[in-house]
C-alpha cells in the first residue's frame, strides 16, 4: 500500500533528477515561479511500506476567490511508474485523500506521456498525398502514425474507469501545456548526423546566416529587456499576448537558484541588431525551446535557423539528446498561419508527438460540477 507524504525539496530533487519522465515543469523551481504569481505549492512523494519514495510531484494550488476551496494542478506530472504493475487505483487513491485534507474540490494533470507519434517524412508525404486529392481541411491526426503506445493507451483507459476526464481537443493550444509537440531525438546519432537529417533548405539557410556575418550569442538577466521587446513584438504582429519582463526576469533568478544550467538565453544578432532570441529550459538529457521571437515577419531571414542549430548543439554538448520545440498546431493546411510553425520545426528532422492530454478529477464531485458550470457560462 502507498502513502502520500509531504517531502522537502532536497530530497523530492534528488528523487526526481533520477526519473525518466522528469521535465522543468516537475521541478520546484518552476513551483516557486509560479507562487509569484499566486499558486501556492506542495512536493509530495508516494512512498512503500518499507518508506522508500517511489513517486513524487509538484502539485499547485490556487484559491477559489470567495471560498476556502483550492483547484489542483499537476504540471506534466506526476512523476510515477505509469507502467508498474501496480493500477492507477494504488497510485491516485492515496493523492485524493491528501487533495481533500488540502480543501482542494478539482485537481487537473497532464501526464509526461506520449501517445502516438509522427515522423517528419510521413507528415511531408501525407501533406503531399493530400494535395493531389484535392483534400482541404487535413489535420495531423488525419494521419495515420508511425508508432502508437499501446501501453499508454491501457494507461488512458484505467484512468477513465477511475472517474478521471480527458479534456478533448481539437488543436494543441486549447490546453494549459500544448498537446502536440514536435521533438528532435539525437539519441545514438553525432552532432554531423544531425545535421544531416535537417532538410537541405535549413542548411542552406544555416550556412547563408553564418556567411551573412549573424552571431548567435548567450545573454544573461540584464538582455531580458531586449529579449521582451521582441518577444511583444512578435505578439502584437500575431495578435496574441505576452507576459510581463518581471516574470521572466523571476524565472530566470528561480531556475537558475536550483541550477545555474537550468535556463539559457539565446540571442542573434546582426552587428548591435537583435535579429530573432529564444530562451532554453533544460534538465538532465532534455532542452525545451521554451520562448522565441524574431524580427522578421517572414521565415526566409535566415537567423532563427542559425539559432536552432546553436541551441542543438549546446543540448548536445551538454548531455541532452531531445531537444523539445514544444507546441505545434495540428493544421495541415499550408495558408492557416499556424502551419508555419510546424513546418519550421519539421525542417530540423524529428516528429511530432501527441501526449495524453489534460484529465481533471471531481476531488469533491458537487463543487467540481459547479464550478464547471460556472466557468462554461462566463
Amino acid at each position: 500500500m502507498l502513502k502520500i507524504v509531504a517531502i522537502d525539496r532536497e530530497r523530492y530533487i534528488n528523487f526526481v533528477k533520477t526519473q525518466p519522465y522528469r521535465n522543468f515543469l516537475q521541478y520546484p523551481s518552476w513551483a516557486d515561479l509560479k507562487r509569484e504569481w499566486q499558486w501556492n505549492s506542495d512536493f509530495l512523494g508516494w512512498v512503500n511500506k518499507d518508506g522508500k519514495m517511489v513517486g513524487g510531484a509538484v502539485v499547485l494550488y490556487r484559491k477559489v476567490p470567495g471560498m476556502n476551496k483550492f483547484l489542483a494542478y499537476i504540471p506534466r506530472g506526476p512523476i510515477i511508474d505509469w507502467f508498474s504493475d501496480r493500477n492507477m487505483k494504488e497510485w491516485f487513491a492515496p493523492l485524493f485523500n491528501h487533495l481533500k485534507q488540502r480543501q482542494v474540490f478539482s485537481v487537473k494533470m497532464d501526464p509526461p506521456l506520449v501517445r502516438r507519434k509522427w515522423s517528419c517524412d510521413t507528415i511531408n508525404q501525407s501533406i503531399q498525398e493530400f494535395k493531389s486529392h484535392g483534400l482541404r481541411g487535413r489535420r495531423l491526426t488525419d494521419i495515420r502514425p508511425d508508432q502508437v503506445f499501446n501501453a499508454v493507451e491501457y494507461v488512458q483507459q484505467e484512468l477513465a474507469d477511475m472517474g478521471w476526464r480527458k479534456h478533448v481537443v481539437e488543436d494543441s493550444f486549447e490546453t494549459v501545456q500544448p498537446q502536440f509537440v514536435y521533438r528532435l531525438n539525437m539519441k545514438n546519432k553525432t552532432l554531423e548526423k544531425v545535421y544531416k537529417g535537417f532538410h537541405p533548405y535549413w542548411q542552406n539557410r544555416i550556412q547563408n546566416a553564418e556567411r551573412d556575418g549573424i552571431r548567435v550569442q548567450l545573454g544573461t538577466e540584464r538582455d531580458l529587456p531586449e529579449f521582451h521587446r521582441l518577444l511583444a513584438l512578435a505578439a502584437k504582429r500575431e495578435k496574441s499576448q505576452v507576459r510581463d519582463v518581471s516574470y521572466f526576469e523571476k524565472m530566470f533568478e528561480t531556475l537558475i537558484l536550483e541550477d545555474p544550467y537550468r535556463v539559457r538565453l539565446y540571442l542573434a544578432r546582426k552587428g548591435d541588431k537583435l535579429l530573432s532570441t529564444s530562451l532554453a529550459v533544460r534538465v538532465d538529457g532534455h532542452t525545451w525551446d521554451l520562448y522565441n521571437a524574431r524580427l522578421s515577419e517572414t521565415m526566409e531571414e535566415p537567423s532563427p535557423y542559425l539559432l536552432r542549430w546553436k541551441m542543438i548543439q549546446d543540448a548536445y554538448q551538454q548531455g541532452d539528446r531531445i531537444f523539445d520545440f514544444r507546441g505545434i498546431s495540428t493544421t495541415l493546411d499550408e495558408h492557416h498561419p499556424n502551419f508555419e510553425l510546424l513546418h519550421f520545426k519539421m525542417g530540423f528532422g524529428g516528429e511530432a508527438c501527441e501526449m495524453v492530454g489534460e484529465w481533471d478529477y471531481p476531488v469533491i464531485p458537487m463543487l467540481h460540477w459547479a464550478f464547471d458550470m460556472y466557468m462554461k457560462r462566463r
